[in-house]
This record gives C-alpha cells, structure tokens and sequence, in this order.
C-alpha cells in the first residue's frame, strides 16, 4: 500500500520519514500555506531522497506555467491538483508534463462530489479524497464521513486522505477500502505544528500499517 506524507519542509524529516517507509513524500507549493516550501527547498530535500520515493508537488489554482516552472526547478517526479482545477485543465497539463503523475484531489463534501470523481479519474493518474473544509483546501484535520466511501469504484488509483492519524489509520481502512484503493494520505495527524513532523507519529503509523501485511 502506497504511503504519502505530505507538507515535509525539513531536510532531516524528509530523510527519515523515508527510512521509516513512505513511499512518498507531498511539499507544498501554495505560498499562501503554512507548510509552503520553495522550489530551492524543495530540490534540495529531493535530491538525497532514495531514487524509489515519489516527489510530490502540491499546487492549487495556478497557472499550468507556473506548475510547469516549479516541477522543473524542484526536479518533482508527481503534481497534486488541490484546488478547483477542472477536467480540461487536467487534460491541458498532462500536454505539457506528459511523464509527471497528476493526481487531483477531491473535497469530498457529498456523494456528489464521489460523481464528479469518475470525469476525473480518466483524466488523471491518481485521485485524492480529502475532507471538505469551507476556508480551507487541505491540512484541516477533518476525516471524511468513511462509510461513504464503501462503493467508491473509480476507474484510477485513489489515495485516502483527510484527518488520518496513526489512531485512526486502520478503522479508516476498513470502512473506506474498494477497488483500486491505491494508499494513504496524512499531513497534520503526523505533526507537531504545520510543516513540523513527529518523527514519532510517523513510526507509529508504519507500526500500525504492518497489521495490513
């Protein structure tokens, strides 16, 4: 199962967090975040980051250029579409990074929002559930309402996101799994403060992900 930890701003957590695991790794590009990192940063965490560990950029509302710009200077291996993007947006990007995975987030609000999934999914490599929140586009802490998710069937792969912690993690599985569930997503459940991780949450969390094997 695929495991992403995503808002790393720390040179010594990106490394670790690796060791620990996860198979990839989300920084921030939205500079109105408190987990925003720069593409400086951000290249140089991913350039002593082992080879097999997915880089992650997550951008929301902004230009397919500046998208473009911040994956060539980070040297990203994957851009997360956290905002309002829509499907023709997603076709248009894929035209200009054609070897970038692009996964698109989804807040997942009603199961409204799991239909719109499907116009998505043949656009993109990897879908995202997050939680809705009303001000906010991710890092909330909230948790999806999991039962709705038991029918969940898109035609990609699709992480699971939104309030996931090392306490919650299996319960969360369980209810959520269904084809093509591809892995997990967690930012605050493993944090001390925004962009801050606990090193021992993250160990935690593998700990407990071992009861799946």
């Amino acid at each position: 199962m695929r495991v992403k930890i995503c808002g790393i701003t720390k040179l010594d957590q990106g490394m670790a967090i690796a060791r620990l695991g996860a198979q990839a790794l989300g920084f921030i590009c939205v500079p109105a975040s408190p987990r925003y990192v720069s593409p400086e940063t951000i290249r140089l965490i991913v350039e002593q980051l082992p080879k097999n560990v997915d880089r992650i950029g997550v951008f929301a509302n902004t230009t397919i250029e500046n998208i473009c710009q911040v994956t060539a200077e980070s040297n990203l291996s994957g851009v997360q579409l956290h905002g309002d993007e829509t499907a023709e947006y997603c076709d248009r990007l894929r035209e200009f990074l054609p070897g970038i995975e692009i996964i698109k987030a989804l807040r997942v609000k009603s199961h409204e929002t799991l239909a719109t999934a499907a116009i998505y999914a043949l656009r993109v490599d990897t879908l995202l559930l997050d939680a809705y929140h009303p001000a906010q586009l991710g890092g909330t802490g909230k948790t999806i309402d999991w039962m709705m998710l038991a029918e969940f069937k898109p035609a990609c792969p699709w992480l699971l996101a939104g309030g996931l912690t090392p306490d919650n993690i299996l319960n969360a599985i369980d209810r959520a799994i269904g084809n093509n569930f591809s892995g997990v997503d967690l930012s605050s459940g493993v944090e001390i403060a925004p962009g801050d991780k606990d090193l021992t949450k993250v160990a935690q969390l593998f700990d407990r992900l071992k009861a799946l094997k």
